[in-house]
């Protein structure tokens, strides 16, 4: 068996970790398969994916980005047709190719020409015209889709003209959450935790935080952790809101690191304040598995994570005033953390947890493999060698 797995990343971030997490699913339904991972750069993604990789390799990748639009479509363009030339090769040579996301064009347009071997996994939900470029990109592609939530199907018309599935993300999280320490007695720990950009809504935080009573802001600690993509103009410009909005003294801005655990035990709640749709929302599928409450806009995938009012809060999405209510709220009652976080975990194990997540993987792709007559352990070049 012969498996190809094609990812834009190099990161830690949670679209990294959910391919990660997928490669880990393949490995463990066909452990003896050749299972090699491409990806554009070396990172911190590696180290993770080792164990499960009978080889890494780095190559350029024809990766559909914003700020990249224009670039991509004039300096760029000349290289396109050799990318989706090299991608087809590989197609070709490998019983099942897993592409990670829909921003890897050349390999979305060399699935058209192989799409019985291919899997796209959506994990973004892009507005605009990159919705318009991307989700043209996988209906050309034919190729069977997993959606990382019923939001990111629905935000590509739910294709009907191949097979779709939704599966959320598995998340490996603790053993056991941890327990709930706020009573009120000290100051309420607040988490931020997220790559620092325009939709994640560290702003939204700030604006809710500044408009607290003085005496109001002394009784929370707010922790901001994450770093910007390719670009430190972001993390500078929060830096400045926060000196701006006077509360240097009650927020603390921290880089991004690969494992969080710290933060979520830190934390007493976790906010996702976001101001566009997220796919699915994975810091909020954490915070869970550690027993902490979610305060999230009522947007994209969610409001599929978070159960307003039993495992937190959704609220609309760009709104300080609400997210400060809901912080008074918990100020006022903390008695209200405790089982909400004991039904975020129950929430988590059952819909959320890398065991039950690799499962859904492993059986998508053992039938994938089946429709073409392949069995499991068995690669097409070893079945037509034994018919030989």
């Amino acid at each position: 068996m012969r498996i190809a797995c094609i990812h834009q990343g190099w990161e830690l971030y949670g679209s990294d970790r959910s391919f990660a997490e997928s490669v880990a699913a393949l490995r463990g339904t066909h452990p003896d398969a050749e299972i090699e991972v491409v990806l554009p750069r070396p990172g911190p993604i590696v180290d993770i994916l080792q164990s499960h990789a009978t080889r890494i390799l780095f190559e350029p990748l024809w990766i559909l980005r914003r700020k990249s639009l224009l670039r991509l479509a004039t300096i760029d363009a000349p290289r396109l047709p050799i990318a989706v030339l090299r991608a087809l090769r590989r197609l070709r040579s490998f019983d099942l190719v897993y592409v990670n996301t829909s921003v890897i064009v050349d390999y979305a347009l060399a699935a058209r020409f192989s799409r019985d071997r291919t899997i796209l996994h959506i994990h973004e939900i892009p507005e605009g015209l990159a919705l318009k470029i991307l989700g043209g990109l996988i209906r050309f592609s034919g190729s069977e889709l997993i959606f990382n939530s019923n939001a990111t199907r629905q935000a590509f018309g739910d294709p009907k003209t191949v097979m779709t599935h939704v599966v959320y993300n598995g998340v490996e999280g603790p053993a056991a959450p941890l327990p709930v320490t706020y009573h009120g007695t000290r100051p309420l720990r607040v988490l931020l935790l997220g790559r620092i950009n325009r939709i994640k809504g560290q702003d939204v935080l700030l604006d809710a935080v500044a408009a607290l009573p003085s005496s109001v802001r002394q009784r929370l600690e707010v922790r901001i952790v994450g770093s910007a993509f390719e670009s430190d103009e972001p993390e500078r410009d929060l830096r400045e809101r926060i000196d701006r909005l006077g509360l240097g003294e009650h927020v603390t801005l921290l880089p991004f690191i690969p494992d969080p655990s710290q933060h979520y035990s830190w934390a007493d709640v976790v906010t996702v304040p976001s101001k566009r749709p997220e796919s699915l929302g994975r810091v909020a599928i954490e915070a869970m598995a550690w027993g902490r409450p979610v305060i999230a806009s009522s947007i994209g995938g969610l409001t599929e994570v978070v159960d307003h009012g039993r495992t937190g809060w959704t609220l609309p999405p760009g709104d300080p005033s609400a997210l400060r209510a809901t912080l008074l709220a918990i100020l006022d009652d903390p008695a209200v953390l405790a089982p909400f976080a004991a039904t975020g975990r129950l929430r988590y194990e059952k819909l959320f947890s890398r065991d039950a997540v690799s499962a859904t993987i492993g059986r998508i792709v053992t039938q994938k493999l089946a429709r073409r007559g392949i069995a499991a352990g068995l690669s097409s070049t070893t079945e037509r060698g034994a018919a030989e």
